[in-house]
């Protein structure tokens, strides 16, 4: 004889669907579209796409954030937020030290290579064919770099006694920033392979 099945009342009840605290979804987006992003080759990003990713309906997605715009725009914040902490550690010091437009260069290319996803949306390649404003955003972006890097580099050239430490200064700045998004550049398009670490040290030297 079969044995007697248990009454529904044994059967465990399925756990209940936790609601998410508020700000938690939020953060959850950015975090699985900057995943998104770390895919080489990855294409455009569509918000349908990013729901599935999340099993929510885009419907969801629009009640955190008000378009797609707004999401990358969240992600550009927090570039801003870590990198300009990270400089700021390197320029607010009392005393200047030798070698602070090469620290500078450093930690951002370190931010770079940790981020994949931020690395991209750095470089532009993520932002093709999305709103102007987020590159005109990474565009002040890497003007704020530059306006960092020739207070550091003015600073060494009056100490080193030059006549014209503007002029020496706006030039290094100018090759400090290409430096940085070439290197990464070339991080998102190898499809990050080539790390924009890479020797870099004696890179850093060679400029100086």
């Amino acid at each position: 004889m079969d044995a007697d099945l248990p009454a529904a009342a044994d059967f465990p009840s399925p756990a209940p669907r936790k609601r998410p605290k508020p700000g938690e979804r939020r953060t959850q987006i950015l975090q699985v579209l900057a995943g998104m992003l770390e895919q080489p080759g990855a294409d455009r990003i569509t918000t349908a796409a990013l729901a599935a990713r999340l099993d929510v309906s885009e419907a969801a997605l629009y009640r955190h954030f008000a378009s797609k715009a707004q999401m990358f725009e969240a992600l550009i914040d927090f570039i801003e937020s870590s990198v300009f902490g990270l400089v700021h550690q390197v320029v607010d010091v009392p005393q200047p030290m030798p070698g602070q437009a090469a620290r500078i260069a450093a930690l951002i290319l370190q931010f770079g290579e940790k981020n994949p996803g931020m690395a991209r949306v750095m470089v532009g390649d993520a932002l093709v064919y999305e709103n102007e404003r987020l590159t005109a955003r990474i565009n002040q972006f890497f003007d704020r770099i530059e306006s960092s890097l020739r207070q550091v580099l003015r600073t060494a050239a009056e100490a080193q006694g030059s006549l014209t430490p503007t002029v020496h200064a706006n030039a290094q700045a100018s090759v400090w920033v290409c430096f940085i998004i070439g290197r990464l550049q070339r991080y998102a398009r190898s499809g990050f392979k080539r790390l924009p670490t890479e020797q870099l040290e004696a890179s850093l030297k060679s400029i100086g």
